[in-house]
């Protein structure tokens, strides 16, 4: 084989060898807002794109968390050929015919937040009425005389949120705790504090927070310390940043309920590649694939922290 025929072989062979680098299908994960309680999820993915040398898997952060933006993030992912999606929907109820715009293209899965109206094929991630009443029941075992709680979330609208309020209240119920009212923030943390501040500074009656997103416990926590309440106010939490963490184990926060969003990201990615290998098994009728949430407090803070520690460091 003379020099010009070998480098036209070897020229055709890198040439097939990236188009098959390219044909490889791609999944993505698209969650609702930047934040660090994503990191979890992310890890997840990583682990799944060991198990999944076939597939191209990507990790996607809307620019910022508005439906509007998320929905052309998932509109630019279609075009760029991404095969499936997984979504966490900032407002799953005005994003009704987006969803379905994008489900009548690809494979469309959701996440944390559902939006069981559209065209979506199964929702994976927490029953967040389940985790409601979770928060409620640590409430209750912190304040057995009742007291007025104020709580704090991101977006008011979305399913995660309403879900979350309204199992907290039901297990509340009848205990002499209430919950007053909830302070959205739209995921702007700058608000989540002051809003946090506002409460302390217009309502001395509260006795109780509650902060039903990732980031609105850490929030808290800087404004009690701020304004030397910390500890005199009953803090119960969601999910697992090491303030609050930190916070439960040093006794400042009753507890904190925390999900499994490593899970989301690692099964997620394998059930839309067996969804596209023609293996439908892992989608129930109800379309619910539901992964248990736990109560955290200082008796089991510290071994659940070791092992989100094993998993984000892989």
């Amino acid at each position: 084989m003379n020099k010009a025929l070998t480098l036209a072989v070897a020229t055709a062979s890198l040439i097939a060898t990236g188009a098959v680098a390219q044909e490889k299908p791609k999944l993505a994960f698209v969650v609702n807002a930047a934040s660090d309680f994503w990191k979890l999820a992310e890890a997840g993915v990583k682990a799944a794109q060991a198990e999944l040398p076939g597939y191209e898997l990507q990790f996607r952060y809307p620019a910022q968390g508005t439906a509007a933006l998320q929905n052309a993030l998932m509109d630019d992912l279609v075009a760029a050929g991404t095969d499936a999606i997984m979504i966490s929907s900032v407002d799953p109820k005005t994003s009704i015919d987006a969803f379905n715009r994008v489900a009548a293209q690809v494979p469309l899965f959701t996440t944390d937040s559902d939006a069981p109206d559209s065209d979506r094929i199964a929702y994976l991630g927490s029953s967040n009425t389940d985790a409601g009443v979770q928060a409620g029941e640590i409430a209750v075992a912190a304040m057995p005389d009742g007291g007025k709680c104020m709580g704090f979330v991101g977006f008011l609208g979305a399913d995660n949120a309403v879900e979350r309020i309204a199992g907290f209240r039901q297990a509340v119920e009848g205990s002499g705790i209430e919950l007053v009212d909830v302070r959205g923030d739209d995921v702007d943390f700058a608000r989540a504090r002051s809003n946090v501040d506002d409460v302390l500074a217009a309502d001395p009656d509260i006795t109780c927070m509650v902060g039903f997103y990732s980031y609105n416990p850490p929030k808290i926590y800087e404004s009690l310390q701020a304004n030397g309440k910390l500890g005199a106010i009953t803090v119960i939490a969601f999910d697992e940043d090491p303030v609050t963490l930190g916070a439960v184990r040093e006794g400042s926060f009753a507890g904190t309920v925390v999900q499994d969003p490593y899970q989301w990201g690692y099964q997620g990615m394998h059930l839309m590649a067996d969804y596209l290998e023609g293996d439908m098994s892992g989608v129930p009728e109800n379309g619910l694939i539901i992964v248990p949430t736990k109560k955290i407090d200082k008796d089991n803070v510290d071994t659940f922290e070791a092992e989100l520690k094993a998993r984000i460091n892989g």
